[in-house]
């Protein structure tokens, strides 16, 4: 438990004071956010954000990175090669954010080069990296919500690099679309990252419950640490991207941290709990899809939401930033609640019941 708590308060002590020096970097440099407007039927209610400094993600990525090696300085926690595969992965989906963000920022719009094509190379690298997982590591196998044998489904070992590729790519594109409004995305995903450092700790402590002494989970601890590292990270960030926001975290942020979310669901096998500790994420991403199937349905005449994501179609009704932010928020909150509620409830049945996996 030392441990978790050095991750997150070095986190973000860092990321505090990390993300305040890119507000002056940036901005200083002229590098702020372009906004789509009208003409690309982006929020134009959001113009007078433009310019606002971006790539704030680096002190997240950054930042969540110092606070879990720190942690290992003590005595007791060893790193983990499935923790540090993790890390390559995180680092890789970032280093595709923060190229688009540069290539924005310099082209002064907010459509990268790659805008059409990221979603194909994310989901490449994504299979490289849940393949290196899988070969290198002895990261469970199984399909499950809450333990690698609930239900355990046993599938081929490709055709669990793609699914797990699926969760790492899909929940990378959610949290980036959920990055429009002054610290939702950041404060969802921190909600998240509490999660995962709950279950991964908890694992860690009844290793014969989840299969970490049956080859399941490699070192949840290590898990636990990185999630609570980012759980930081990201609350030093949002003292400086809570509305009105001074720097936004970029697709540098929003890769990095989606890539984390998913990776650490594959490493904790908690695949389906996935998406209810991602809540707002899936909801923001929804109503992307619903939106853009009823709209080529209809021959492009018909839209189910004034605007997607639906945070701006609440927006355009009348309700103000903040009020959206916030009760999103509350939403992420009972998610995330629901989500360890089945993980602490299976937890219970199981000990109930004298049985050990």
């Amino acid at each position: 438990m030392i441990a978790v708590m050095i991750a997150g308060a070095t986190a973000m002590f860092v990321s505090l004071f990390a993300t305040r020096f890119l507000i002056t970097f940036f901005r200083d440099r002229g590098k702020g956010q372009p906004i789509l407007g009208k003409e690309d039927h982006g929020p134009e209610h959001h113009k007078k954000k433009s310019g606002t400094p971006t790539m704030g993600g680096l002190a997240i990525v950054g930042a969540a990175f110092i606070g879990w090696v720190v942690a290992h300085i003590r005595d007791g926690l060893a790193f983990s090669n499935q923790a540090m595969i993790i890390w390559v992965g995180i680092i890789v989906m970032a280093g595709m954010g923060l190229l688009d963000d540069v290539i924005k920022v310099n082209k002064g719009h907010n459509r990268g080069i790659f805008w059409k094509k990221k979603g194909y190379i994310t989901f490449a690298m994504a299979c490289g990296i849940t393949w290196w997982l899988v070969a290198a590591t002895n990261v469970s196998e199984t399909i499950s919500f809450t333990r690698f044998d609930w239900p355990g489904w046993e599938i081929p070992w490709w055709l669990w690099v793609v699914w797990t590729a699926l969760m790492m790519w899909a929940t990378t594109n959610a949290v980036n679309v959920t990055d429009g409004l002054d610290g939702l995305a950041g404060g969802s995903a921190l909600l998240g990252f509490l999660a995962f450092t709950i279950i991964g700790y908890w694992s860690f402590r009844n290793p014969e419950v989840y299969g970490v002494l049956a080859g399941g989970t490699v070192n949840p601890l290590d898990l636990a640490v990185l999630s609570a590292g980012f759980a930081g990270a990201c609350g030093g960030f949002l003292w400086w991207n809570a509305a009105p926001a001074r720097i936004f975290m970029g697709d540098v942020g929003a890769l990095g941290i989606g890539a984390a979310l998913g990776l650490l669901a594959v490493g904790t096998n908690t695949h389906f709990l996935l998406p209810l500790i991602c809540g707002v994420n899936v909801m923001e991403a929804g109503s992307v899809a619903i939106q853009m199937t009823i709209f080529k349905a209809s021959g492009r005449k018909r839209r189910f939401f004034r605007m997607t994501p639906i945070h701006h179609h609440f927006e355009l009704i009348g309700w103000p930033e903040t009020t959206v932010i916030i009760r999103f928020w509350i939403i992420g909150g009972i998610c995330v609640a629901a989500a360890l509620a089945m993980f602490i409830g299976d937890f219970t049945r199981i000990t109930d019941s004298g049985f050990v996996p």
